[in-house]
Order: structure tokens, then sequence, then C-alpha cells
């Protein structure tokens, strides 16, 4: 029988990343096996903790760049790319940060991906103690896009517009002609 190995991706704030990484090492049992994403520094801290913890075993961790250095866009496009199944975010409520636009657009692509997402610790123990954590019969429902992407199918925006560039274009000298 082949084992469960869901795809985590883990982020945390400055003001979190002892949280996170305490959360990590108290959860390290039932993580064992899975495939982890992190942004930059949360992921080296992650992976130097668990190696202290469990210095036999191999993780399998990607790490990306910091946060506001371009990680959180690498791990919205592995959202995007359903290389993600769960994405555990430990923001910091009572710090502004820089990359704010960044956490807005996970937390978006979480839910348009409907991936299991959370930003505090209580919401993450909630998760992994869920019975559907480790049921290898568990899959999110993944939203069907395909009428919003064929939106402008069959419609003549395309022909307008060229349509209408032509049209200005003909009532002015082009240089070189």
């Amino acid at each position: 029988m082949k084992k469960l190995v869901r795809k985590i991706g883990l982020v945390a704030h400055d003001g979190m990343k002892k949280d996170m990484i305490e959360w990590v090492v108290w959860n390290s049992k039932l993580l064992m096996g899975h495939k982890f994403y992190c942004t930059g520094t949360t992921g080296t801290l992650i992976r130097e903790a668990l190696k202290e913890k469990h210095p036999d075993i191999e993780w399998d961790i990607t790490i990306l760049k910091s946060g506001p250095l371009g990680g959180d866009q690498q791990m919205g496009s592995r959202i995007v790319d359903g290389e993600i199944d769960y994405l555990f975010f430990f923001t910091d409520p009572m710090t502004l940060q820089p990359h704010d636009t960044d956490v807005k657009a996970l937390t978006r692509l979480a839910g348009v991906e409907n991936i299991v997402f959370c930003c505090n610790r209580s919401t993450a123990d909630h998760i992994i103690s869920s019975p559907l954590f480790m049921d290898p019969d568990y899959h999110r429902t993944r939203p069907d896009y395909t009428s919003y992407a064929k939106r402008f199918e069959n419609k003549p925006l395309v022909s307008e517009v060229v349509e209408n560039v032509e049209k200005k274009m003909g009532t002015r000298t082009l240089i070189g002609e």
C-alpha cells in the first residue's frame, strides 16, 4: 500500500517563526514522510530543527526564496500548479508587513484553488489532528474555472479591437509611410 504524502507549504512571518518551528517539531511524527515547500528563512530553520530532533530521518523539504524576496510568489505558483495541498502560514497580526500584497495574494490563491489554509497555530492544531489529514481517500474538490477561462471565446473582442485600431490609424499619417 502506497504511503499518503501530503504536499505542505510552510511560511511564517518573523514574529511567528518560533511558533512555526515549535509546531513543526511538536508534530514532527505526524509530519514524517510528507513533502514540504517553505519560504527561505522559515524553511532553513525548520530543516535545522527537524534534523536536530530526528537526525536519522530524511526530510523532503524544498526551500524557496525568502518571502519578501519572491518566495511568496514561488509558493503561489506551486499552489496554482497543484503542488501544495495544505498551506500553514503563521501570520503576525501585530506587525505591518512590507510585502502585505504578497500575503494577500497567497490567501486569495489558497481560496481560488480550494486548498487547506490556516494562518495561526490553533487552526494548524485542528487541521493536523483532523482524521481527514491522514485519510488517503480525502481529496480536495478542485474548482472548475473553465467557463471563466473561456469567457471571451466566441466573442468578437479581438476583431473589434483590430478594426478600431485600423480606423484610428487610417486617420493618421504614420512615420515612414
